[in-house]
């Protein structure tokens, strides 16, 4: 039995086929989106139509390479990416392009909302999160303020995933994994945030769809693509989530107080809770996972910024770099890099700039500078996962995915500075793959058998080595001070406007 998985993006559609038998992905494709060129400084749109294009032609790859396989195509799931909102008309046609991460038109409208409510603690203590400059409230009412006549026209509001699963079905919905990410959602009592809807329009609640349950179908496949794509009669569609959602169910963050870590071009950490992950400093978001709990997520931007740039500057390789790192003993000899070279969230240093601290003579060499790299960006998850300590998170280990999990050193640095053991995947499971089991599991539900989400991901979420990276707890209490030492100079920096 396969299950095709659907990930947008700003880069582009990918697309698995994921075999539940042998547990393998099948087949993949990938198809590249553009950005609307000419726009004004600060705006970043796409034209949703191309994104039906693409899904299009991603789908139709992977039933090419499934051939008479495809006939076993049970169910599909859709990802997408946090920020995208989909204007449609009475006439199910889009109003406009849509804004995606990076664009910052909003801004003043985000400051605009936050004032309202009396900033960041007032939004939090009301719906459980602060709808900043990526989310769909900003973008609300900035339509609403700057293009009245594409707002009034707008007769429905979706995310991207459910653009997709809109035209996928003809069902129009909206899973809380999709639209927790919205800031117009009330995290604590999944739904739709009255007081929010309120303040941006008076009618804002008539457009937004109604919000469904993570195990509930979207629908069944509209015959006229399952002829066109030569698929089974009664494909199902599932509900769908954001990506970072489904990225975590796909790392087996299923169960209360499960972490994982994907090493990205950004670096993302998320723990799985039975309650609200609701943080009142407003460094971790909140959000509704992809199973019926909550989500606690903090991102990093340095992740593979800061390794870059100091790769680039001596012109080593990956494995050149780490080989370097590996030479100098934990702490680098004192040397202690602050790796916030393009910003930062989580500290939240939007504004934030590099600095290296602690130089001596022995210690400024180009071994020591790879090694205080490492450690920097392991020290700055090392901070995210005790702010979610703070909100009663224990992990026994930590699963670690993406491009970085390769790396025994970044293994052996997560395990020692945050005291847990390190695990890291055996297989690419994806927030592509996430869908598609996320789809597995509805359609065994909608079909009267039992496969819950702790099930399916036991099954599928296996690790690469036998035994995880155990910390050594000799030397995380050296981790632990420097991560003290890193805050401290952030704390003390940034407010004196030196970060």
């Amino acid at each position: 039995m396969q299950f095709i998985g659907i990930e947008l993006s700003p880069a582009g559609t990918r697309a698995v086929v994921l075999d539940l038998e042998s547990a393998a992905i099948r087949a993949e494709a990938w198809v590249p989106h553009a950005w609307i060129e000419g726009l004004p400084t600060g705006y970043r749109e796409q034209d949703p139509a191309r994104w039906i294009e693409a899904v299009d032609r991603a789908i139709r790859q992977c039933v090419a390479t499934l051939g008479d396989g495809r006939s076993e195509v049970a169910a599909i799931g859709v990802t997408g990416p946090l920020r995208g909102l989909v204007l449609l008309d009475e006439g199910n046609r889009i109003v406009r392009p849509s804004k995606l991460a990076g664009d910052v038109s909003v801004k003043r409208q985000a400051d605009e909302i936050a004032r309202a409510f009396g900033g960041a603690p007032g939004l939090i203590e009301m719906a459980g999160q602060c709808p900043g400059v990526e989310s769909a409230a900003a973008e609300c009412l900035w339509l609403k303020q700057h293009e009245p006549y594409y707002f009034q026209r707008a007769s429905s509001l979706l995310t991207v995933q459910d653009f997709i699963a809109y035209w996928l079905t003809g069902t129009q919905a909206c899973a809380p994994a999709s639209a927790s990410a919205t800031g117009l959602f009330d995290i604590r009592r999944r739904m739709w945030s009255a007081e929010l809807m309120r303040f941006i329009d008076s009618n804002l609640s008539e457009v937004l769809p109604p919000i469904g349950a993570p195990d509930q179908p979207r629908g069944t496949l509209r015959a006229a693509l399952s002829r066109e794509w030569g698929l089974a009669e009664q494909v199902m569609v599932a509900a769908g989530g954001a990506s970072p959602m489904m990225a975590a169910f796909a790392a087996g963050c299923v169960e209360h107080g499960a972490v994982a870590v994907d090493l990205g071009a950004t670096a993302t950490l998320l723990g799985c809770g039975e309650a609200p992950v609701i943080d009142l400093r407003a460094e971790l978001a909140a959000y509704c996972n992809a199973t019926g709990g909550w989500l606690g997520m903090a991102s990093t931007a340095s992740t593979a910024v800061a390794p870059e740039v100091v790769r680039r500057h001596y012109g080593w390789s990956a494995e050149e770099f780490e080989a370097m790192a590996a030479q100098v003993a934990p702490g680098a000899d004192g040397l202690l890099l602050l790796p916030y070279f393009t910003g930062e969230q989580v500290p939240r240093l939007p504004e934030g700039t590099g600095v290296l601290h602690g130089i001596t003579p022995a210690n400024f060499t180009p071994a020591h500078l790879a090694r205080a790299t490492m450690e920097g960006v392991a020290l700055g998850l090392g901070y995210a996962l005790s702010r979610l300590r703070d909100l009663g998170f224990d992990p026994p280990e930590i699963r670690l995915s993406g491009a970085g999990a390769g790396s025994r050193l970044m293994r052996r640095l997560l395990a020692d500075v945050t005291g847990v053991p390190v695990a890291a995947l055996a297989k690419r499971l994806d927030a592509a793959a996430g869908a598609a089991m996320h789809s597995a599991v509805a359609f065994f539900h909608q079909n009267g058998e039992s496969l819950g989400f702790d099930e399916i991901a036991k099954y599928l979420v296996v690790t690469e080595d036998e035994r995880p990276t155990e910390p050594d707890m000799q030397v995380h209490p050296i981790y632990q001070e420097m991560v003290s030492r890193q805050q401290y100079l952030v704390d003390t920096l940034h407010p004196a406007g030196f970060l």
